[in-house]
């Protein structure tokens, strides 16, 4: 499913900021777990992250 969203300037701005947070904080995360399949699944969802800012620009 795909979606499409609508930002000015400001709020793609924003969201930019809150993504590259949200990236850096995973990382944090990733190196403290020692779980594997829970660092597995966040590694997953910081790459999905990063995704999505190279998506926004």
């Amino acid at each position: 499913m795909a979606i499409t969203l609508e930002l000015d300037d400001k709020q793609q701005e924003i969201l930019k900021e809150i993504l590259d947070n949200t990236v850096g904080d995973m990382r944090y995360e990733i190196a403290d777990t020692d779980n594997s399949v829970f660092k597995d699944n966040l590694k997953e969802r910081r790459d999905a992250v990063v995704v999505i800012l190279e998506k926004l620009g």
